[in-house]
């Protein structure tokens, strides 16, 4: 079954709402099986939801429509699917009953617009919408002799994910020959390209699929694989992840829903480390702050102290821009971090130190540069990271947090496979 989404209303195109409806049903109908080849989205013209609905039905087995279906003129959805198939739509005497009803419950009159949400034609049946005045529509009828199916729904997303869950799906189960399923691999340290050079080859199959996309936290690689049932998804799944993690190795952190902050601290966990955070500049903490713990004072450093905290959270060691810190050298961030770490008591620090530098000719960006020292369990255990950002200071913020939680992941990842030794 080949389906597609169409949105409707103006308020789309102008940009003063998100289209989180599309979406929604794209992820809804993949997990049901249901190849969605394409995405449209038109504004409230009789004209050109009629022709797009033409050229949907020609090329989709099942058209799913959001929005429309409202009193107002310039709800046209129904008048559309009317025109296109060369129906009238007919009041229904149940469904102005159970709007009239609707309305007495909330003590008004039913608006004389209202009634058009009434309607019907031959080829729908009503798609029921108890938390709303807009029944949707399913019709099934022969276009161009062929069988098509148009959904149409609400465009209020509560009511729309209600139908589609309690009314739609349930009834389109049953339906599909086969199930999609996807994983996805996420990945730090590398940037799209080069991640993407890594597993070319493997991303020219059919099924399973391969694809990169850059996102906030890394370099995403989505798997995603069709199948008779979800075991034998699973299983093509699998086999093409192992070829990538032989690939990429340490690069990928994570899957699905993971984030890099929750990879640290389940190996801060594993390995009973505790780990302090000295921060140069006032950079990293925010990215950082699901391992923070609370605060304590250690007026002898350098810094205001946040305590070590138990092993698997990160200690925040924050230091004033007025205490002349800024651009100390790399090896005086390791003697810092060694001094803390011998202070402390703790078995890992991490020291970031950032500047910027405002470009005037570019408006909004900096020149970020950072420098990122670790020092580990061992005594020979010491990470650096060095690098130049032209971007704006909050993005910047996220990528040295990201830069300083991978050196923390990698090091973390190096003291477990020594142990397992």
């Amino acid at each position: 079954m080949r389906a597609e989404i169409v949105s409707i209303g103006t308020e789309l195109l102008l940009g003063t709402i998100t289209d989180t409806n599309a979406s929604y049903l794209a992820q809804r109908l993949s997990a049901l099986g249901i190849d969605c080849y394409y995405v449209s989205q038109v504004g409230d013209n009789l004209g050109r939801l009629t022709q797009l609905l033409e050229q949907a039905t020609e090329r989709s087995d099942l058209v799913v429509t959001t929005g429309g279906l409202g009193p107002t003129q310039d709800d046209l959805t129904r008048e559309a699917i009317s025109a296109l198939l060369g129906e009238d739509m007919v009041v229904q005497a149940e469904l102005e009953k159970d709007l009239r009803a609707f309305f007495r419950r909330r003590g008004a009159d039913m608006p004389r617009a209202n009634l058009k949400q009434a309607t019907l034609i031959a080829s729908a049946a009503v798609i029921p919408n108890p938390v709303g005045t807009a029944p949707g529509w399913w019709v099934r009828r022969e276009i161009a002799g062929k069988p098509r199916q148009i959904v149409s729904m609400p465009g209020v997303p509560y009511e729309m994910k209600r139908m589609w869950e309690q009314e739609v799906e349930p009834k389109l189960l049953p339906q599909s020959e086969s199930v999609i399923a996807s994983r996805t691999l996420k990945t730090l340290g590398l940037g799209e390209s080069a991640v993407e050079d890594k597993v070319r080859d493997l991303m020219s199959g059919a099924n399973p699929t391969l694809a990169p996309y850059a996102k906030q936290d890394g370099v995403h690689l989505r798997i995603t694989a069709k199948a008779r049932d979800r075991i034998e998804a699973e299983r093509l799944i699998s086999g093409l992840e192992e070829q990538v993690r032989e690939r990429l190795g340490n690069v990928v952190y994570g899957t699905d829903a993971e984030t890099p902050a929750q990879t640290v601290r389940t190996l801060l966990s594993a390995a009973g480390l505790r780990c302090a955070l000295l921060e140069i500049g006032g950079w990293v903490a925010g990215s950082l702050s699901p391992l923070l713990v609370a605060a304590d004072g250690c007026e002898d450093l350098v810094a205001s102290c946040i305590s070590v905290g138990e092993p698997g959270h990160l200690a925040g060691i924050l230091t004033a821009q007025s205490r002349g810190t800024e651009g100390t050298e790399a090896g005086d961030l390791r003697e810092m971090a060694l001094a803390l770490r011998q202070q402390l008591g703790v078995e890992l620090v991490l020291v970031t130190q950032a500047t910027g530098t405002y470009l005037p000719e570019e408006t909004g960006a900096s020149r970020i540069s950072a420098e990122i020292a670790l020092v580990g369990p061992g005594e020979d255990d010491y990470r650096e990271h060095r690098q130049i950002w032209k971007t704006d200071p909050f993005e910047a913020r996220r990528l040295v947090g990201l830069a300083a939680l991978n050196l923390l992941r990698l090091q973390l990842l190096e003291t477990k496979g020594q142990e397992s030794r």
